[in-house]
Protein backbone atom coordinates (compact mmCIF):
# COMPACT_ATOMS: atom_id res chain seq x y z
CA UNK A 1 0.00 0.00 0.00
CA UNK A 2 0.85 3.31 -0.01
CA UNK A 3 1.31 4.83 3.28
CA UNK A 4 1.75 8.71 4.19
CA UNK A 5 3.47 9.45 7.19
CA UNK A 6 3.39 12.60 9.08
CA UNK A 7 5.97 13.96 10.71
CA UNK A 8 8.41 12.02 8.81
CA UNK A 9 11.60 14.05 10.16
CA UNK A 10 10.59 13.09 13.62
CA UNK A 11 12.41 10.78 15.54
CA UNK A 12 9.28 8.01 15.48
CA UNK A 13 8.50 8.94 11.75
CA UNK A 14 12.11 8.81 10.23
CA UNK A 15 11.76 4.68 11.49
CA UNK A 16 8.40 4.55 10.28
CA UNK A 17 9.40 6.01 6.45
CA UNK A 18 11.99 3.18 6.95
CA UNK A 19 10.08 -0.18 8.19
CA UNK A 20 7.58 0.67 5.65
CA UNK A 21 10.09 1.32 3.00
CA UNK A 22 11.92 -2.08 3.78
CA UNK A 23 8.22 -3.78 3.98
CA UNK A 24 7.76 -2.92 0.33
CA UNK A 25 5.51 -0.16 0.51
CA UNK A 26 5.13 3.04 -0.90
CA UNK A 27 5.82 6.25 1.04
CA UNK A 28 4.26 9.83 0.76
CA UNK A 29 6.36 11.20 3.92
CA UNK A 30 4.79 14.96 5.12
CA UNK A 31 7.41 17.03 6.79
CA UNK A 32 7.72 20.92 7.20
CA UNK A 33 10.61 20.82 6.48
CA UNK A 34 11.41 17.71 3.97
CA UNK A 35 15.31 19.14 2.94
CA UNK A 36 16.84 17.68 6.22
CA UNK A 37 15.58 14.17 5.01
CA UNK A 38 18.45 12.63 3.04
CA UNK A 39 16.95 9.40 1.93
CA UNK A 40 16.58 7.93 -1.61
CA UNK A 41 14.55 5.95 -2.60
CA UNK A 42 11.92 5.32 -6.07
CA UNK A 43 9.52 4.18 -3.81
CA UNK A 44 9.24 7.83 -1.47
CA UNK A 45 7.81 10.75 -2.10
CA UNK A 46 8.64 13.63 0.22
CA UNK A 47 6.14 17.20 0.34
CA UNK A 48 6.67 19.77 2.50
CA UNK A 49 3.26 20.29 4.17
CA UNK A 50 2.44 21.89 7.56
CA UNK A 51 -0.27 19.93 8.75
CA UNK A 52 -1.93 22.94 10.30
CA UNK A 53 -2.64 24.08 6.53
CA UNK A 54 -5.53 22.33 5.42
CA UNK A 55 -5.51 22.89 1.57
CA UNK A 56 -1.84 21.97 1.98
CA UNK A 57 -3.14 18.35 3.48
CA UNK A 58 -5.66 17.88 1.08
CA UNK A 59 -3.23 18.22 -1.47
CA UNK A 60 -0.81 15.47 -0.01
CA UNK A 61 -3.09 12.93 0.89
CA UNK A 62 -3.84 12.51 -2.55
CA UNK A 63 -3.96 8.74 -3.73
CA UNK A 64 -2.34 7.17 -0.56
CA UNK A 65 -4.21 4.12 0.89
CA UNK A 66 -3.64 4.57 4.42
CA UNK A 67 -1.95 7.47 7.08
CA UNK A 68 0.27 7.24 9.92
CA UNK A 69 0.57 10.32 12.08
CA UNK A 70 3.55 10.61 14.27
CA UNK A 71 2.82 14.24 15.13
CA UNK A 72 4.39 15.73 18.17
CA UNK A 73 5.98 18.70 19.89
CA UNK A 74 8.54 17.06 21.58
CA UNK A 75 8.92 17.85 25.66
CA UNK A 76 7.50 21.74 25.15
CA UNK A 77 5.00 22.16 27.98
CA UNK A 78 3.33 25.03 25.86
CA UNK A 79 -0.48 25.10 24.89
CA UNK A 80 -0.84 23.63 21.65
CA UNK A 81 -3.10 22.94 19.12
CA UNK A 82 -0.86 20.67 16.71
CA UNK A 83 -2.38 17.27 17.73
CA UNK A 84 -5.93 18.23 17.52
CA UNK A 85 -6.44 20.62 15.01
CA UNK A 86 -3.66 18.67 12.69
CA UNK A 87 -5.43 15.31 12.73
CA UNK A 88 -8.51 16.93 12.13
CA UNK A 89 -7.09 18.61 8.92
CA UNK A 90 -5.68 14.94 8.32
CA UNK A 91 -9.38 13.27 8.55
CA UNK A 92 -10.86 15.99 6.31
CA UNK A 93 -8.33 15.11 3.74
CA UNK A 94 -9.16 11.45 4.21
CA UNK A 95 -12.89 12.41 4.12
CA UNK A 96 -12.39 14.26 0.81
CA UNK A 97 -10.87 11.70 -0.85
CA UNK A 98 -12.19 8.18 0.56
CA UNK A 99 -9.25 7.37 2.88
CA UNK A 100 -10.23 4.73 5.30
CA UNK A 101 -7.08 3.77 7.60
CA UNK A 102 -5.35 5.85 9.96
CA UNK A 103 -2.93 5.12 13.02
CA UNK A 104 -2.04 8.35 15.17
CA UNK A 105 0.33 8.44 18.41
CA UNK A 106 -0.81 9.41 21.82
CA UNK A 107 0.49 8.85 25.22
CA UNK A 108 -0.41 6.63 28.18
CA UNK A 109 -1.87 9.65 30.36
CA UNK A 110 -3.82 10.40 27.69
CA UNK A 111 -6.48 7.20 28.95
CA UNK A 112 -8.52 7.49 31.79
CA UNK A 113 -7.10 7.78 35.23
CA UNK A 114 -8.97 5.30 36.81
CA UNK A 115 -7.89 2.39 34.62
CA UNK A 116 -4.42 2.93 35.67
CA UNK A 117 -2.41 1.13 38.59
CA UNK A 118 -3.08 2.88 41.75
CA UNK A 119 1.30 4.13 41.99
CA UNK A 120 0.60 5.31 39.06
CA UNK A 121 -2.78 7.14 39.08
CA UNK A 122 -1.57 8.97 42.81
CA UNK A 123 1.76 9.66 42.09
CA UNK A 124 3.48 9.06 38.33
CA UNK A 125 0.62 10.57 36.33
CA UNK A 126 0.22 13.61 38.24
CA UNK A 127 3.36 14.76 38.21
CA UNK A 128 3.28 14.17 34.61
CA UNK A 129 0.25 16.09 33.97
CA UNK A 130 1.64 19.01 36.36
CA UNK A 131 4.84 19.05 33.28
CA UNK A 132 2.82 18.10 30.31
CA UNK A 133 -0.69 18.49 31.01
CA UNK A 134 -1.34 21.19 28.14
CA UNK A 135 -0.07 18.10 25.65
CA UNK A 136 -2.04 15.36 27.05
CA UNK A 137 -5.12 17.65 26.92
CA UNK A 138 -4.51 18.40 23.28
CA UNK A 139 -4.11 14.60 22.71
CA UNK A 140 -7.52 14.09 24.42
CA UNK A 141 -9.13 16.69 21.87
CA UNK A 142 -7.56 14.39 18.96
CA UNK A 143 -8.76 10.76 20.53
CA UNK A 144 -12.26 12.92 20.75
CA UNK A 145 -12.56 13.27 17.06
CA UNK A 146 -11.48 10.07 15.65
CA UNK A 147 -14.73 7.96 16.31
CA UNK A 148 -16.62 11.16 14.74
CA UNK A 149 -14.12 11.20 11.33
CA UNK A 150 -15.88 7.50 9.71
CA UNK A 151 -12.50 5.99 9.69
CA UNK A 152 -10.90 3.48 10.79
CA UNK A 153 -8.80 4.52 13.04
CA UNK A 154 -6.17 3.08 16.26
CA UNK A 155 -4.51 5.47 18.76
CA UNK A 156 -1.75 4.19 20.13
CA UNK A 157 -0.63 5.17 23.17
CA UNK A 158 3.06 4.65 24.38
CA UNK A 159 4.90 5.36 28.10
CA UNK A 160 7.77 7.23 27.96
CA UNK A 161 9.87 6.72 24.54
CA UNK A 162 13.69 6.04 24.66
CA UNK A 163 16.59 6.34 21.94
CA UNK A 164 17.96 3.10 22.01
CA UNK A 165 18.17 -0.23 20.17
CA UNK A 166 14.65 -1.80 19.30
CA UNK A 167 14.09 -4.57 21.77
CA UNK A 168 12.25 -6.31 18.67
CA UNK A 169 8.87 -6.79 20.00
CA UNK A 170 6.47 -5.27 21.93
CA UNK A 171 3.12 -5.86 24.29
CA UNK A 172 0.28 -4.07 23.08
CA UNK A 173 -3.51 -3.98 24.81
CA UNK A 174 -7.19 -2.73 23.43
CA UNK A 175 -8.79 -0.21 25.74
CA UNK A 176 -6.65 -1.32 29.44
CA UNK A 177 -2.91 -0.31 30.40
CA UNK A 178 -0.43 -2.54 30.20
CA UNK A 179 1.43 -3.73 33.56
CA UNK A 180 4.33 -2.56 34.06
CA UNK A 181 4.73 -0.39 31.03
CA UNK A 182 7.52 1.53 31.81
CA UNK A 183 9.49 2.74 28.49
CA UNK A 184 8.86 1.85 24.38
CA UNK A 185 12.17 2.28 22.12
CA UNK A 186 11.41 4.45 19.25
CA UNK A 187 12.29 1.56 16.82
CA UNK A 188 9.75 -0.51 18.80
CA UNK A 189 7.24 2.43 18.64
CA UNK A 190 7.46 2.62 14.58
CA UNK A 191 7.21 -0.70 13.74
CA UNK A 192 3.77 -1.49 16.43
CA UNK A 193 2.37 1.27 14.20
CA UNK A 194 2.95 -0.06 11.07
CA UNK A 195 1.88 -3.53 12.33
CA UNK A 196 -1.47 -1.66 13.30
CA UNK A 197 -2.64 -0.89 9.51
CA UNK A 198 -3.74 -4.53 9.05
CA UNK A 199 -5.27 -6.03 12.57
CA UNK A 200 -8.70 -5.21 12.62
CA UNK A 201 -8.66 -5.96 16.40
CA UNK A 202 -7.39 -2.57 16.73
CA UNK A 203 -10.28 -0.26 14.24
CA UNK A 204 -11.89 1.84 15.94
CA UNK A 205 -9.76 1.34 19.24
CA UNK A 206 -7.34 3.09 21.60
CA UNK A 207 -4.21 0.72 22.80
CA UNK A 208 -1.47 0.86 25.22
CA UNK A 209 1.70 -0.45 23.97
CA UNK A 210 5.10 -0.76 25.49
CA UNK A 211 8.34 -3.03 25.59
Amino acid sequence: MRIAVVGANGRTGRLVVEQALARGHGVTALARQPQQSSRRDQRLTTVEVDVLDRGRVVDALSEVDAVISTLGIGTSREATVTYSQGTGNLLHAMGLHGTKRIVVVAASPVGPRQDQAAFDRYVVMPILERFFGATYQDMRRMEALLPESGTDWTSLRPPRLVEKPPVGGYRISPGRPLPKARTLTYADLATSLIDALNRDDLRRRAAYVAN
